[in-house]
């Protein structure tokens, strides 16, 4: 495969860090993507068939979960093959289709708990008001508009990465990323740069303030109030505020990982910290409000076979 600026494909240059360890690698990731695919399934599944959880935020987080398969999805199938694959080529449009994928899921993910947390603090700082201004439709439209706007912007972004010519076809990642892309550049990328710049500080930056404004908010308002209350905000803010802390950190790597040279990093290193943002949440969102939120857990509960065979046959000793 010759460099040039009409090359078809892309090659992805990590996998060879990756050494003897790829079918130990396959295994982890098919299972981790299983369990991505069942743990995010599941809290659809409950959310959706219990009407007592068709509230706002269980709707956001059911929202979440169906970003995490989303973008999942459009990760490990392509990685899945490419590790027990000896050439790790990639289309254009395959490439371009990835970054679309990753990118929107990256960003929804970053709307979403933006949404969330406007809706913990309309919950706590406003209760009275909370039921007039988080109905149904203003749900749909909340939601509509985290999912609008990063597909709007990064159409724009990944239209002007695909129309620049190139002077080489090697990716220095598992995956399709835009910045790597816009580095094979043969022609200045101030446009690009620019508008990457702008769609980073607009899906990124501005939500990560808002939400840190949210909870300031949140935190002035518990300051005086009872521990009891205290505590009831505590059980349902936690679950959000983890989930946004680690996607913001990841991210943050994601993002500073892409100004190094990965020639710098220990292979190995570089390889998971340039995943990481694409499997901690997946893996991570579904653990934390499954496990935390007391009335999604107890319909997981209900779900499993073995809890409902122990519970017939308890029932009658308790009515006896």
């Amino acid at each position: 495969m010759e460099n040039g600026t009409d090359s078809f494909y892309f090659k992805f240059t990590m996998f060879v860090n990756i050494g003897s360890y790829y079918y130990v690698a396959f295994v982890f990731s098919l299972l981790l993507y299983s369990f991505i695919v069942s743990a995010n399934l599941i809290i659809i599944l409950v959310i959706s068939r219990e009407r007592s959880l068709h509230e706002p935020m269980y709707m956001f987080i059911a929202s979440l979960s169906v970003n995490s398969l989303y973008g999942s999805t459009g990760f490990f199938p392509r990685f899945l093959m490419d590790l027990v694959s000896d050439s790790h080529l990639i289309s254009r449009p395959a490439c371009f289709t990835q970054i679309y994928v990753i990118y929107t899921y990256a960003c929804c993910e970053m709307t979403i708990l933006a949404i969330m947390a406007y809706d913990r603090y309309v919950a706590v700082c406003q209760p009275l008001h909370y039921h007039r201004q988080i109905t149904s439709r203003t749900v749909f439209n909340l939601l509509l508009i985290a999912w609008f706007f990063p597909t709007f912007f990064l159409t724009t972004v990944i239209s002007l990465s695909a129309k620049l010519p190139l002077c080489g076809n090697e990716i220095q990642k598992v995956y399709c990323a835009n910045w790597n892309v816009v580095k094979l550049a043969c022609v200045p990328t101030s446009v690009n740069n620019t508008v990457g710049m702008f769609i980073t500080i607009s899906i990124i930056f501005l939500p990560l303030l808002f939400v840190l404004y949210t909870y300031l908010r949140i935190v002035v308002v518990c300051w005086k109030k009872s521990a009891e209350f205290k505590g009831k905000v505590l059980q349902s803010c936690l679950p959000h505020i983890v989930s946004f802390m680690i996607y913001s950190i990841v991210g943050f790597c994601d993002i500073t990982l892409s100004r190094y040279d990965p020639d710098e990093l220990n292979p190995f290193v570089a390889v998971i910290l340039s995943l990481e943002f694409i499997f901690i949440s997946p893996v991570l969102n579904p653990l934390v409000y499954g496990l935390k939120l007391p009335e999604i857990r107890r319909h997981i509960v209900r779900m499993i076979p073995s809890y409902k065979r122990k519970s017939v046959r308890t029932t009658p000793q308790l009515v006896s």
